[in-house]
């Protein structure tokens, strides 16, 4: 049988190139943190998106055995090494993933896709909220932003703030880039909601 026609085989290829690449970046995060590690708070390790609008991309155990042990050697590098905090992208629906990034010491996740399959913002901060920062998630880009009114632009800016803030852990920021043709009326009222907000401090 040749190469990469037997299924495990595939996962030792696949295996040996991912930790690899993680000893590469260790090299690498050596002498990045020597240059600027005490000057930095975060620092992104991965802007891999492993989840689409419907679900995750990749089966999740899958990335569990094979990502997430790759992706611990470099969080508990970073962590040895210095007092910066990790920080993690992925879009998408990636509900099943958290729990395996928490395990590998990931600090942080962004965007925190909210209308995502299974994104649902007080399921994610019950579920995970003690666990891991939430960096997003404060309103939704693909619709309430771009195509709510003021109103609902201020109502769902100040429940997210209520339920990712609730005893810390939130870092208010939108689900992701504010695109083109988003009114700045809403930008507007997005801020000032935020700015405004006084409860996050209280709970």
């Amino acid at each position: 049988m040749e190469f990469g026609q037997n299924p495990v085989d595939l996962v030792k290829y696949a295996s040996s190139i991912l930790r690899a690449t993680a000893e590469r970046i260790i090299e690498n995060m050596e002498l990045y943190l020597q240059a600027v590690g005490k000057y930095i708070d975060t620092i992104l390790i991965s802007g891999t998106d492993f989840g689409a609008q419907h679900g995750e991309i990749f089966n999740p155990q899958t990335v569990k055995e094979l990502h997430c042990p790759n992706y611990k050697l470099i969080n508990d590098y970073v962590h040895k090494h210095s007092d910066v905090k990790t920080m993690f992208h992925s879009c998408g629906s990636i509900f099943n993933i958290i729990d395996g990034f928490i395990e590998a010491g990931v600090d942080i996740l962004n965007p925190i896709h909210t209308n995502a399959y299974h994104m649902d913002p007080a399921e994610l901060k019950h579920r995970f909220g003690d666990r891991i920062v939430f960096w997003g998630g404060g309103i939704e880009t693909q619709t309430v932003l771009p195509h709510g009114s003021r109103e609902e632009v201020v109502e769902q800016v100040t429940e997210r703030l209520r339920i990712f803030g609730k005893g810390g852990g939130f870092v208010f920021s939108p689900v992701h880039n504010i695109q083109y043709g988003v009114p700045p009326r809403n930008v507007e009222a997005m801020i000032e909601t935020v700015v405004n907000f006084r409860e996050y401090a209280c709970v």
